[in-house]
C-alpha cells in the first residue's frame, strides 16, 4: 500500500489586506465581493447584501476547545457586518454551517432570508431563524430583489456519523443588481458546471474552492484542488461565452483540514492557471479583508 507523508503542520496566516471594521456599501450597480475567510464571503449589489457559508468561530467544530482552528481571523469583524438582506449555506459540515455563528445572526438580523439545501432548514429553525427557504438542484426562485438558482455540487453532507448525507450539498448562483455570482459551495470536480453556466449565466464571478485537496487519493471526489478548479473555470467560461466572469478562489487558508500546507493552494493555482494560458485579469485572489469590485 502506497501512503504520502504528511506535510509539517503550517501556522502560516494569511494576510488581512485591510484593518477588519469596514465594510464595502451596497448601493448602486457595483457588484462588490469580499473574502471574510474559508467560504465565507460578502456579496453586494443593487443596495442589498448577502452572506455565503458564515463562520466567525475560532473553531470549525461542534465544541470551541478542540477541532480544527482558525489560523486566519476574519477579514470583517462581526460587529462591522452591514445589513445582510439573505444567507446562503452550501451543506451542514461544521465549516460552512457554523451555529455560533447563525445564533448571532439571527436576533441581528430577524429579518433576513435564510437559503438552504433540502433538509438544512429545521437547523436553521431550532436556532431562531424564521425566514428559511429550502431548495434542490437546479430550482429557481426570487426573494424581493434577488434571483436565487440552487445548483449541483458533489460533495456530502452530516455533522454526526448517523446522519451522514440526511441532507442535501449545493451551491448557488446569486442574482443581485444585475449581476450574478456562482457560489460553487464545497465541490469536488463534476460535469455540470458547463451547464450551471449554460442556464444561469452569464455570469460575472464565479468563487470556486481550491483547498483541502490531500491526500488526493482519498479527497479527490469531494475536494477540487487548483488544477480541478482551473479545469471547471474553463467549463464555465467556454459555455458561457462572456470574457467578464472572473475566478475568486475559496476554502483554503483558514482552517487546516487536510494534508497540503495552508498556504499552497493559491501558489498551485497560479501555476495551474498559467499552464492554461489563461488572462491573468481574470483571476481575483483576494486576502481576508480585501473587495473585488466590478462595475
Amino acid at each position: 500500500m502506497v501512503s504520502r507523508r504528511r506535510q509539517p503542520v503550517s501556522d502560516h496566516v494569511t494576510p488581512s489586506s485591510v484593518p477588519a471594521g469596514t465594510a464595502p456599501d451596497a448601493a448602486g450597480a457595483r457588484l462588490s465581493i469580499t473574502w471574510i475567510g474559508h467560504s465565507t464571503f460578502l456579496i453586494q449589489a443593487g443596495g442589498l447584501s448577502v452572506l455565503t457559508d458564515p463562520i466567525w468561530s475560532d473553531r470549525a467544530s461542534p465544541v470551541q476547545f478542540a477541532g480544527p482552528r482558525r489560523h486566519s481571523p476574519p477579514g470583517l469583524s462581526f460587529d462591522a457586518l452591514p445589513a445582510i438582506d439573505a444567507v446562503f449555506l452550501s451543506h451542514d459540515h461544521y465549516d460552512h454551517l457554523d451555529s455560533v455563528t447563525v445564533r448571532r445572526l439571527v436576533p441581528r438580523y430577524p429579518d433576513a432570508q435564510w437559503i438552504a439545501p433540502v433538509g438544512v432548514g429545521a437547523f436553521l429553525r431550532r436556532r431562531g431563524a424564521d425566514n428559511v427557504a429550502e431548495m434542490d438542484w437546479w430550482q429557481s426562485r426570487t426573494f424581493g430583489g434577488m434571483s436565487v438558482d440552487c445548483t449541483p455540487a458533489q460533495h456530502f453532507s452530516g455533522r454526526y456519523p448517523w446522519n451522514r448525507n440526511s441532507t442535501l450539498w449545493a451551491g448557488w448562483v446569486i442574482g443581485l443588481g444585475g449581476k450574478r455570482v456562482f457560489f460553487a459551495g464545497d465541490t469536488g470536480l463534476h460535469p455540470e458546471f458547463a451547464n450551471i453556466a449554460r442556464r444561469f449565466g452569464p455570469l460575472h464571478a464565479a468563487i470556486l474552492p481550491i483547498g483541502a485537496y490531500e491526500p488526493r487519493w482519498f479527497m479527490r471526489p469531494v475536494h477540487m484542488n487548483p488544477d480541478d478548479a482551473t479545469e471547471a473555470y474553463v467549463r464555465i467560461s467556454e459555455t458561457d461565452g462572456s470574457a467578464e466572469c472572473v475566478f475568486v478562489p475559496s476554502h483554503w487558508g483558514t482552517f487546516r483540514l487536510t494534508d497540503e500546507p495552508l498556504d499552497e493552494p493559491p501558489r498551485h493555482l497560479l501555476r495551474a492557471w498559467m499552464a492554461a494560458r489563461l488572462a491573468t485579469s481574470r483571476l481575483r485572489q483576494l486576502s481576508p479583508g480585501e473587495t473585488l469590485a466590478l462595475s
